[in-house]
């Protein structure tokens, strides 16, 4: 009976834990590491063939991400999961296929012209199409047996439609130990979705802290706050351009942006039209139906009951071709545009800023967290240009940033629900968090009396011992040789721009301010 840390252990993506039990082996969750935390994700830390099922608590891709990869390398057992993130993994791990294949062709292309082997893509389409028939799905708050000596809950986590917290109450010999996975924690009182549901008895707990050193703004009536940047920017002519994650949070605005067609808050343009310009928005949005009894809060339970759907209404137009998409930026119409990725990091929503940063009139409006290093976060942070597909783009339209609209529980929070269990666990390890949050939330539930534990990668631990017998080690990301090729050429760049520097001492002003310029715009651009 042991417990093994196989993913976002120090780190926040690549979800993965692996539960020995009576012989047998079970993933919680098989997710794609992503961001600063991508070592490989073509090595699974576990031979697939050994796993015998597999627990996900959500659709997010850094938890379901390497499923297809897992049933590609001979895994046959069966993925259990809710109705709703099985909806939805159906379209997200298409999309993830896509994307793979796509950055696979754009790889092969370009080491067949360095003479370098092919790559493959680290899943397909068609591995996809293998993993969907394995899902399992279960209702919440159903308990049931799904082997000899595991006993397993599924409750609603409160982060995304279908999200899971999951109980599993383990029998090996005559010991009894119940685990309870939290999955991602969700915020309170979201649209759409119900608050948290909690356990209230474990021995062993493992828990995510993403933000467990933040606690986050007080309520903000998103309703008016929102009408009132659409009012002014539409009033002046302009477009409201929202990078928007395609799962949840495009579905949270919608049903914000109902409200305020309802209550008539822009009075500019009280008729205006709404694009959803993401595929993968347009699908996951039609799984928001009108099942959602199990999954929705009370406010949006008394909608349906009246005939009305929360995130429809006039002049809404959920776009799927890229015919569709050009035309948004030929029509003048002042209109509001919803499209991904969140981050500005790809997708549609880089063409979309390309036609209206450069205007006044128009509004850039955030909604979501925006890492280091992202297009979204340099535009959050104030900069005045940008480079687009090739072109040097001005900033003149107003950049606004949504604080507050989270789906992961802040500090307050994660206190709340770790206080849910009557009797301190026996154990709590924390996972899936940055350093710093994870160690600040770690010092705070010591000081409480919890005993708690930060595993590394590929840590151990023996339930029935209650003791760790590997720690494991830290992971370090791969460089991969293209990587520090071109970081050599970049150091050879600047030592050959030293040189350059001190030549041009004898050079007319006018081409030492010339130079000068040039090395400013390259500053701007990389600071």
């Amino acid at each position: 009976m042991k417990l093994k840390f196989l993913g976002a252990a120090r780190s926040v993506t690549g979800s993965l834990h692996l539960l020995e039990l009576n012989g047998k082996n079970y993933l919680v969750d098989c997710g794609m590491e992503q961001g600063g935390d991508n070592v490989n994700n073509n090595k699974l830390p576990v031979e697939a063939v050994t796993v015998d099922a597999v627990l996900v608590t959500h659709a997010h891709i850094d938890h379901s991400g390497r499923l297809p990869l897992l049933v590609k390398r001979g895994f046959r057992g069966e993925i259990i999961t809710t109705p709703k993130t099985a909806e939805l993994l159906d379209i997200m791990l298409r999309d993830s296929a896509h994307i793979q294949e796509q950055e696979a062709s754009w790889r092969a292309r370009k080491h067949t012209r360095a003479g370098d082997a092919p790559v493959d893509a680290l899943y397909t389409m068609e591995d996809v199409e293998a993993t969907l028939p394995l899902i399992r799905t279960v209702e919440y708050d159903q308990t049931f047996t799904l082997d000899d000596g595991l006993e397993l809950t599924f409750i609603d986590s409160g982060h995304l439609l279908g999200a899971a917290s999951i109980r599993a109450v383990c029998t090996e010999g005559d010991v009894t130990k119940t685990i309870v996975f939290s999955g991602d924690i969700g915020n309170t009182n979201q649209p759409l979705i119900r608050d948290p549901q909690y356990f209230t008895e474990a021995d062993i707990v493992l828990m995510e802290t993403t933000y467990g050193n933040r606690f986050h703004k007080k309520a903000v009536d998103y309703v008016s706050y929102l009408a009132e940047i659409f009012d002014k920017t539409l009033a002046r002519g302009g477009n409201v351009i929202i990078p928007s994650f395609a799962v949840g949070r495009t579905q949270q605005l919608l049903y914000f942006i109902r409200a305020i067609k309802d209550r008539g808050l822009v009075k500019s343009r009280p008729d205006f039209k709404v694009y959803v310009d993401s595929p993968l928005a347009k699908r996951a949005t039609e799984i928001y139906d009108d099942r959602l009894a199990a999954y929705c809060d009370d406010e949006t339970m008394a909608l349906i009951r009246q005939g009305i759907n929360p995130m429809l209404f006039h002049d809404l137009h959920l776009t799927e071709s890229t015919e569709e998409s050009i035309e948004l930026n030929r029509s003048p119409e002042p209109k509001v545009i919803l499209s991904a990725s969140g981050m500005c990091e790809a997708g549609r929503i880089r063409h979309h800023l390309k036609h209206n940063l450069w205007r006044k009139e128009s509004t850039i409006l955030f909604v979501g967290y925006q890492a280091e290093g992202t297009l979204g976060r340099a535009l959050v942070n104030g900069k005045k240009m940008v480079k687009l597909f090739g072109e040097t783009i001005a900033v003149n339209a107003s950049i606004e940033n949504v604080r507050g609209l989270s789906a992961h529980a802040d500090r307050a929070g994660l206190e709340t629900w770790i206080r849910k269990f009557t009797e301190k666990p026996v154990r709590v390890f924390l996972v899936h968090g940055e350093t710093e949050a994870m160690e600040s939330f770690n010092a705070f539930l010591q000081e409480q009396g919890y005993a708690t534990h930060m595993p590394e990668f590929h840590c151990v631990y023996d339930i029935r011992q209650d003791a760790v017998t590997d720690y494991g080690m830290p992971r370090e990301r791969t460089v991969h040789v293209r990587e520090r090729k071109a970081y050599e050429r970049l150091v050879d760049v600047y030592v050959q721009l030293g040189d350059l520097v001190r030549r041009n001492r004898e050079y007319t002003n006018k081409d030492i301010s010339k130079l000068a310029r040039a090395l400013e715009d390259v500053r701007e651009k990389f600071s």
